[in-house]
């Protein structure tokens, strides 16, 4: 997820624009969306079907991440422990990122399996991990207990490292341009699920997984160099793999209060390290401006017309644009963070310069100072012939908002080379 402003090469003035004045959309192709290499499964009125609600399916045993620290000190004297050992199962697991008995010597020997097992089962089997070549970006892809398959990948950027996590296995939205979309929704992940692909994480960064960050390397600025381990963990979780987290609610946000709790009883991440991305689900936008966490969130909107966007991102024949930008625009009023817009640019479907204005024009309506956009250029994935937008139809959309007044960070990517980029996780063996 480099971040990259792109000037255009010509400027011109802003024009007045839309799908039938003649000028940008008459220039050039409108392509419409259509699932291309997969059959999109549909609903009985013909539209494309939406799994809000999780498949019946076993949820894997309760782990200490999926319970507070309350519920950890019950569990743990109801096994008839005295109730400190359940703190030091938190220090190993959230501290030092261990699940391994034996390195818990300050437990007794005797009945330590049994506690381990009892609280820390076994949540993610690795499968596979690939490296980009030049060793920044890993991808992840894990076995759940029931054979589920996700995916989860780790980024190093200067001074700091990312983790693009799932929420879900598959995803019930059906985007027809998300490789992740296309096999439909497994089921939930349950909140420790999600956490432990953080701790999974932490304990590859110590491994040494990542490649160096440069700023740390002694001589590359004054003064001794950093302490080596302790600065090198997960410091921004995106919930921007697999699945919507949103359609995940109560498990997410369970997620997310472990992730922020002070360690050992969480990852003492801060909260405002954390992004939450949503394709639009209006209701639990605005639950989730409610929560009183000052969490980053991320509007998927792809689209600022209706007609469009109907096609591009089902969810929005429930939840309109409108409805969705009203929704943003309430949870940087409760929240005072500012609101991330997130637009995949699609070659002559949705990169029309018109668009963008629509675009400015929806967000400007709704004040100032309270989003910002990031257009990303599409990731290919298996099966479509949907490319990104050209590189000067790219800057002139860019450019098209900057001139109304919208602040906007081109996006590119990072992890295409293992399919590890947005919309690419597909999680198969």
């Amino acid at each position: 997820m480099n971040e990259t402003t792109i000037r255009p090469t010509s400027r011109h003035a802003p024009r007045p624009g839309g799908p039938d004045d003649g000028t940008d959309a008459g220039a050039r192709p409108q392509v419409r969306p259509a699932a291309e290499g997969w059959k999109q499964q549909l609903a009985a009125d013909g539209r494309p079907a939406l799994q809000f609600a999780s498949p019946r399916r076993a949820q894997p045993e309760t782990h200490l991440a999926d319970l507070t620290p309350a519920e950890r000190v019950a569990k743990v004297e109801a096994l008839g422990l005295p109730r400190f050992r359940a703190r030091q199962l938190s220090t190993h697991y959230f501290t030092h990122c261990t699940t391994d008995a034996a390195a818990m010597t300050d437990l007794p020997a005797a009945g330590r399996d049994e506690l381990v097992s009892a609280l820390l089962p076994p949540l993610l089997t690795e499968v596979r991990r690939l490296r980009t070549d030049d060793g920044k970006t890993v991808k992840f892809l894990w076995k759940l207990f029931d054979g589920a398959l996700v995916e989860s990948v780790l980024m190093r950027y200067p001074g700091r490292i990312t983790l693009c996590i799932s929420s879900q296995a598959g995803c019930g939205m059906n985007c027809p341009f998300c490789a992740t979309g296309q096999a439909g929704l497994t089921r939930n992940l349950s909140a420790a699920e999600i956490v432990d692909q953080v701790v999974a994480a932490n304990r590859a960064v110590a491994g040494g997984e990542l490649a160096d960050d440069p700023g740390r390397r002694r001589g590359s600025q004054p003064g001794p160099a950093p302490a080596a381990r302790e600065t090198d963990r997960v410091h921004n979780v995106v919930f921007m793999g697999m699945g919507e987290p949103l359609a995940n609610y109560k498990r997410l946000m369970t997620a997310i209060r472990t992730l922020i709790a002070p360690r050992p009883d969480g990852l003492g991440m801060s909260a405002r390290a954390i992004t939450v991305s949503s394709v639009g689900l209006v209701p639990a936008i605005r639950k989730l401006a409610d929560e009183g966490l000052p969490l980053t969130f991320a509007l998927s909107l792809h689209a600022p017309d209706d007609g469009l966007r109907d096609e591009l991102i089902p969810v929005n024949s429930r939840w309109k644009v409108d409805d969705a930008l009203d929704a943003a625009r309430y949870y940087f009023e409760k929240t005072g963070r500012r609101v991330s817009i997130e637009y995949a640019l699609i070659k002559d479907m949705n990169d029309h310069a018109w668009r963008a204005e629509l675009l400015a024009r929806k967000l400007n309506e709704r004040g100032r100072g309270w989003v910002h956009v990031n257009p990303i250029p599409l990731n290919p994935t298996p099966g479509s012939i949907w490319t990104a937008s050209e590189p000067d139809v790219t800057a002139e959309f860019v450019h098209r908002l900057e001139s109304a007044g919208i602040p906007t960070t081109l996006r590119d990517t990072r992890g295409k080379e293992i399919d590890g980029a947005c919309g690419q996780l597909a999680a198969a063996e």
